[in-house]
């Protein structure tokens, strides 16, 4: 039977799918038309259109993809068209609850009304700290409360005056003291000595005791007269001063209010003040050292400076002047912390206590964004405690209602302000990895009722005429935002080969826009040490070679610790059981591949396959199932009609680290059927790709990484011309391989060659065939397969002989 030919080496052509400058009917990006929109992705964008036009409160969106995609950028330029088309919102503010000053009203008022109600406010207080005292010092008012006055003293004097006329008619004087008045008796004009009274007969003692004490109890009854005609007098007077206070109040209020009438809230604020303002015009009496009981006119404007003028201020969170942008707002917050986003209430201290009001309610970045779009960070918000929750609950409400973090977990007792709660009108737009919007899809039964829409950013966009004619003019528009040199042909060329490098796929063009940004910058750099005009392949060759050199030094001791044999690694020559398996480390953000030695060994056991990885809790799962997968291969390929009795060990050699993945599972089964066969395996090739239980090989990631790392390892012993790297047949369409590789391959110094299955990886590496079965049963003689299952039937032969053996000291010759 004709053995199937071995898989053929790539050409250098397959290696890396550059761009031709040829193509491009253009000196430098100068020349080129902007990009308008965003390159590949119509889709997300359609999303957030959706999501800024429609009006439906629960249509908010998630923005998902890869950081650097540009997901902020490009929801700001879809939002501010449709930001601008929407009408301004309200206004909302703040002001004094006269009846419950703990519990501020929230005042909605047309957009541009806050700051005139503010300014309104402010004039009034200023008009009324002159007027009120000017009222109460003018003539009129102190002659009208002199008469008050005087009516009250006149009808105390006219009793007084009736009680002395009555007392001397009894011959009864009454007498002032610095005690009040007293009361005695009189003979002849004067008043009796106690010595005098004494010697009078006892009749006319009785008689004169009797005249006192009837002179005192009138006395008596004329001065509690008194309080009663105190307090008239103050009722007179507060009438008075509560009459000339509404004359002032109302004639400011008409002035100060005059283009504020007809609106409704308004009105019933201006009320509310109004009656407050006329109970109270003793807050316009004070002098700057402190009560004073005459009337002296406050002389400094904006009085709102002053502590009892604070309640009648206004307190703006939401306001709009005409200097502002038509349109409804886009709100960014980056710091999305609870009292950032939802508001807070501050507090100053005075005198060692804590206090507040109302004037310090501050606005948060809902009520900012209200009525229009508010775009967060989706880690920032979830990062952030008690943010996601109020979020949440304010969007399900409809309403903003400040909470503290301590109300939040009941951890204050004391009376605080409990500011009405503003009506809710905003879009928002979370912008976050896709992970994080998986998990709250899994975890959070909240958030699809109140994100429905969500906007996938794609990472990369497929290579095509019409999307590399796109991304020349998106290579040129970054160039102009960035405001660095236009990009040659050639640089465009070589740009967007690197692109199909992060991609980790020659036939896509990544999306990555801050990658690319990164690279032209510093291609830019080093235009400018040689001073060309335009940045050329050169330069960006210069600027991926740099960058690599800069976070390169990890790579640098991990191969340095190959060369030097530190870490084994054969380059040359046959094992059996061993071969170079590729992985891929990143750090920081920089990959790089490095070549791992796998070895197995066999014997006769029970069938198990054993994972050293795994057994000492350095495997992954992935890494556990692809072992597993290849135990399947075995059994189901090998001696299927006995036993399987084996006893298998695989490990990576040298590895003190978490080991995940199944990538490396082809290798491992080439190192299992070569200590299974006993036929070595050429070290000068180094494998990567995973394996199913029918023996196909299947694509990997970072194919570019894990060749260049070999390659390295290779170049720095001296290319042989037989060494290279076998990769899946699949991972041909992810090659965009370094210029220093694709020049080895051409030369004949390096190979890389595609396999299918397990066979031609086989025959690849042991130079002799994998071996098919016969129409007898068995794999045509002196294959690998044949010698692996010739090996197995000895195993299984082997342990039957073991166990049909009786052991010594068995006494009744049963199975051991």
């Amino acid at each position: 039977m004709p053995h199937p030919p071995k898989p053929a080496a790539l050409e250098p052509a397959a290696l890396s799918a550059g761009f031709d400058k040829g193509a491009f009917a253009f000196d430098t990006t100068r020349d080129l038309p902007p990009l308008d929109g965003w390159l590949g992705q119509d889709r997300a964008l359609d999303a957030i259109r959706m999501a800024a036009e429609t009006r439906h409160s629960d249509f908010n969106l998630f923005v998902l993809g890869t950081p650097g995609s540009g997901r902020h950028d490009a929801t700001r330029e879809v939002l501010a068209p449709a930001a601008q088309k929407r009408a301004v919102p309200d206004d909302w503010v703040y002001v004094n609850n006269f009846d419950a000053p703990h519990k501020p009203r929230a005042m909605r008022l047309a957009p541009g009304m806050a700051q005139r109600l503010k300014h309104a406010m402010e004039t009034l207080i200023d008009d009324l700290a002159n007027d009120i005292p000017t009222l109460f010092e003018s003539d009129d008012y102190q002659s009208r409360r002199h008469a008050i006055e005087q009516e009250f003293s006149e009808k105390h004097e006219a009793a007084m005056g009736a009680l002395f006329e009555r007392a001397r008619g009894r011959d009864v004087a009454i007498l002032r003291t610095p005690m009040g008045y007293a009361v005695a008796a009189m003979r002849d004009g004067a008043v009796i000595s106690p010595d005098k009274f004494e010697k009078l007969p006892k009749a006319r003692q009785q008689e004169i005791e009797k005249q006192v004490d009837q002179t005192r109890r009138e006395m008596e009854e004329v001065m509690k007269e008194l309080p009663r005609y105190q307090k008239a007098s103050r009722a007179r007077v507060e009438e008075l001063n509560l009459a000339l206070a509404e004359e002032g109040v109302d004639a400011a209020i008409a002035q100060a209010f005059h283009d504020l009438r007809g609106v409704e809230v308004i009105e019933k604020y201006i009320a509310g003040v109004r009656k407050d303002l006329i109970e109270n015009p003793e807050l316009f009496l004070i002098r700057e050292d402190g009560p004073q009981a005459g009337a002296f006119p406050v002389a400094t404007s904006r009085h709102f400076a002053k502590p009892q003028f604070r309640r009648y201020v206004v307190n703006p969170m939401v306001s709009h002047t005409a200097d502002d942008p038509a349109g409804a707002p886009i709100v960014e917050e980056s710091l999305p912390t609870l009292a950032n986003l939802i508001g807070r209430v501050e507090h100053a201290s005075q005198m060692g206590a804590l206090f507040t009001d109302f004037t310090m309610i501050k606005p948060g970045a809902l009520q900012r964004a209200n009525g229009g779009y508010l775009i967060l960070d989706a880690r920032a918000l979830l990062s952030e405690p008690f943010a996601w929750g109020a979020l949440k609950r304010s969007l399900k409400t409809g309403k903003i209602s400040i909470i503290s973090a301590g109300e939040e977990m009941s951890l204050i007792s004391t009376v605080s302000l409990e500011p009405d709660p503003i009506a809710l009108d905003v879009r928002v737009i979370l912008v976050g990895d896709r992970v994080l919007y998986y998990l709250l899809a899994a975890v959070d039964p909240d958030f699809a009722t109140l994100f429905k829409l969500q906007a996938d950013f794609n990472d990369a966009v497929p290579r095509t005429p019409e999307a590399t004619d796109h991304y020349a003019r998106l290579l040129g528009s970054i160039a102009r935002k960035a405001g660095i040199r236009p990009l040659s042909a050639a640089g465009v060329a070589r740009a967007l080969l690197e692109s199909t490098r992060i991609a980790d796929d020659s036939e896509r063009m990544t999306l990555n826009i801050d990658r690319i940004s990164d690279i032209l910058r510093e291609a830019d750099y080093w235009a400018g040490r040689t001073g060309q005009p335009a940045i050329r392949d050169v330069e960006i060759d210069q600027a991926v070679a740099a960058a690599e050199i800069r976070a390169g030094r990890v790579r640098e001791l991990s191969h340095e610790a190959i060369t030097r044999d530190i870490l084994l690694i054969d380059t040359e020559d046959a094992r059996v059981g061993q071969i170079n398996a590729l992985s891929v480390l990143e750090l920081g953000g920089f990959r790089f591949g490095r070549p791992s030695r796998v070895t197995a060994r066999v014997r006769v056991g029970t069938g198990k396959v054993v994972d050293i990885e795994r057994e000492a809790e350095l495997g992954g799962p992935l890494h556990s199932k692809g072992v597993m997968i290849l135990s399947g291969f075995l059994a189901t390929n090998f001696a299927p009609d006995i036993p399987m009795s084996l006893w298998a060990s695989i490990v990576f050699e040298q590895s003190y680290g978490g080991v995940d993945g199944d990538s490396a599972s082809a290798a491992e089964l080439f190192a299992l059927l070569s200590a299974l066969s006993g036929v070595a395996i050429d070290q000068s090739f180094a494998v990567t790709g995973s394996v199913n239980q029918f023996g196909d090989i299947q694509a990997i990631g970072g194919v570019n990484e894990k060749i260049e790392g070999f390659f390295d390892i290779c170049a720095a012993r001296g290319l042989t011309g037989r060494q290279g790297v076998l990769i899946p047949h699949a991972n041909i369409q992810h090659l965009a391989l370094r210029q220093r590789v694709v020049d080895a391959v051409a030369e004949g110094a390096f190979r890389i060659i595609p396999i299918r299955t397990v066979a031609q990886g086989l025959t690849l590496l042991t130079d002799r065939p994998a071996g098919q079965r016969l129409p007898d049963g068995l794999y045509e003689g002196d294959s690998i397969n044949r010698l692996a299952e010739d090996r197995l039937r000895a195993f299984a032969e082997a342990r039957k002989g073991f166990i049909a053996t009786p052991r010594q000291g068995n006494s009744d010759g049963g199975e051991a």
